[in-house]
């Protein structure tokens, strides 16, 4: 028996490490896509949301779980049902929460899309502006027009209105046969706006956010079990 209980014990020991690992490379990750300036140049600019939302919230998740991660392994080597049942207690309520946060993902995702549409579609009036604000964001799309061949963010070439000549150069076509151009203004320019590489790029990150949250829910059940499980057997000595 004593075996049994040393053995789940150092199981316990090493999921929970393993666990600490997960919210350390959760936390790096959901850092490193709050930093990630992508989602402010195009979507924050008076839109009335915040792309960044989910990113926070799987800071905080990181953070608990590194948190949780060292209060198992504590429990764990030490046999503590007080820190064992705390973990379990702390681990459900997050999965609770996850599961609620799904389910209004699922609920609220059209709307969601309208209002980054709206927020879009919006932002063309800032590509025909003068002023700071206006030449920020213009900034911010002539390096994204580059990297990705596109040109405009809704409608294409004629977005730029006024502003097309003097920021010309990142929407020009350096080759013909490497994507579809077209005329305008006397220029050959990306015929494709910017507005579906956007969108594409935005749902690829959402994509990594989904997939961290069931993995991270994975391993939580996993968790649940044993802490359970160990705490059942403590109780028995």
């Amino acid at each position: 028996m004593a075996g049994v209980n040393n053995c789940l014990k150092y199981s316990m020991f090493v999921f929970n490490f393993l666990f600490w690992l997960c919210g350390i490379l959760i936390l790096a990750l959901a850092i490193w896509l709050r930093v990630s300036k992508f989602e402010q140049e195009f979507v924050t600019e008076d839109g009335g949301m915040h792309p960044y939302v989910a990113v926070n919230i799987l800071i905080a998740v990181g953070s608990i779980i590194m948190i949780l991660g060292f209060l198992g392994c504590c429990g764990a080597m030490k046999e503590s049902r007080c820190m064992l049942l705390v973990f379990f207690i702390c681990l459900l309520l997050i999965l609770l929460l996850q599961v609620a946060a799904g389910i209004l993902g699922v609920t609220y995702r059209s709307e969601y899309e309208r209002v980054l549409n709206e927020t879009l579609h919006k932002n063309v009036e800032l590509l025909r502006g003068t002023d700071e604000k206006a030449k920020s964001f213009q900034k911010n799309l002539i390096n994204f027009q580059k990297e990705f061949k596109c040109c405009g963010l809704v409608d294409g070439a004629s977005d730029w209105g006024q502003n097309f000549q003097p920021n010309s150069e990142s929407c020009e076509c350096s080759d013909t046969s490497d994507s579809p151009c077209t005329l305008y203004d006397g220029k050959y320019v990306y015929q494709q706006a910017c507005i579906t590489l956007i969108k594409d790029i935005l749902k690829k990150n959402l994509l990594v956010i989904i997939g961290l949250a069931f993995g991270i829910a994975f391993i939580e059940i996993l968790g649940l079990v044993f802490s359970m499980v160990l705490f059942c057997q403590i109780g028995n000595k």
